[in-house]
């Protein structure tokens, strides 16, 4: 690949001092006391191994570190958060403005009574639906497959087996873009498949899921059953992102890929998994350019071959 053309390179050098500039005002002013990087690198950070950097990428002490960064921020500075990257396609170009990942401080889980948790916006799935276990909450097995934290649950509407967050969440604290703390309640977030109106911005830093009592060793069986399906049926050793398309009404979105003869199919170093067609796989070299180029043309050939326009769920975030 080529280099950008010399303006372009100029003008972006630009953007990033003057997002600099701002930063910097913003931590002189609030003794912010989290770790800000600049030109951080993302593809460590995220599951398909590929992606060029964030502008700043910000990991806050705390709440009120977060809070404080985001108030001092000039309004005119991109921030996006950041979970385990799971459900993401960082471009090549990489992301502008802020990203914040949230640490040890947003990862804790406990339970508020016999049917309800309290949970870290950076807590896992693993993570929750064990402290459910261990508290006999049943209802939040399936959270144990989904690879990601509870921010991205809450925002994406996050499913799997036969459960969805819509389903579990009670409400949820976020940081506004302002700095501003709410509570956010089921109903604020008019969830749909795969989707919720979270303001945006906004980075999920608490939620509340409540469950119904259960017995801790049906409950672990339940989430054995769930985790041995993934290992049978997701390439889960490989550099992936999810499930790459969401489910079409009455359709499976691996079928569609099937029946278009997607199965195996690839662009440079990017495929379609052999084992599950809704995966699309890094094999070692791939760009992320290559890896959206090929969604899109799976996407194109299911259209062709059966008139259904698959629409993205993993999240492509930056520049290309």
């Amino acid at each position: 690949m080529g280099q950008e053309p010399t303006s372009v390179r100029v003008e972006r050098s630009r953007d990033t001092a003057a997002l600099g500039q701002r930063v910097s005002t913003s931590l002189d002013t609030n003794g912010v006391r989290g770790k800000l990087t600049p030109e951080a690198p993302l593809a460590p950070l995220v599951w398909f191994k590929s992606g060029g950097v964030a502008e700043w990428l910000f990991e806050p002490k705390d709440l009120a570190d977060l809070q404080a960064f985001l108030r001092g921020l000039d309004p005119a500075v991109p921030v996006m958060a950041l979970g385990l990257g799971s459900n993401m396609i960082v471009r090549d170009g990489g992301v502008p403005g802020v990203v914040v990942r949230l640490g040890k401080a947003f990862a804790q889980v406990r339970r508020l009574d016999d049917v309800t948790l309290e949970c870290g916006g950076g807590a896992s799935g693993i993570l929750v639906s064990s402290t459910a276990r261990d508290a006999g909450i049943a209802g939040v097995e399936f959270l144990r497959s989904i690879p990601g934290t509870v921010g991205g649950f809450v925002r994406m509407n996050g499913g799997a087996y036969g459960g969805e967050v819509k389903d579990i969440l009670v409400d949820c604290d976020v940081v506004l873009r302002s700095g501003e703390l709410a509570t956010l309640a089921n109903h604020n977030l008019h969830y749909t498949y795969r989707h919720s109106e979270l303001p945006e911005g906004a980075i999920v830093v608490a939620a509340r899921f409540q469950g119904r009592p259960g017995e801790p060793a049906a409950i672990q069986a339940e989430m054995d059953r769930i985790s041995a399906s993934r290992e049978a049926s997701q390439p889960l050793r490989s550099k992936t992102g999810g499930s790459t398309f969401k489910n079409p009404p009455g359709e499976k979105a691996w079928e569609l890929v099937d029946r278009a003869g997607c199965r195996g199919l690839s662009l440079g170093g990017a495929q379609v998994s052999e084992k599950h067609t809704n995966f699309l796989i890094n094999t070692g070299t791939a760009t992320s350019a290559e890896i959206e180029a090929l969604g899109e043309e799976v996407r194109r050939r299911v259209k062709d071959n059966s008139g259904v326009e698959l629409e993205w769920e993993i999240q492509r975030v930056g520049t290309k």
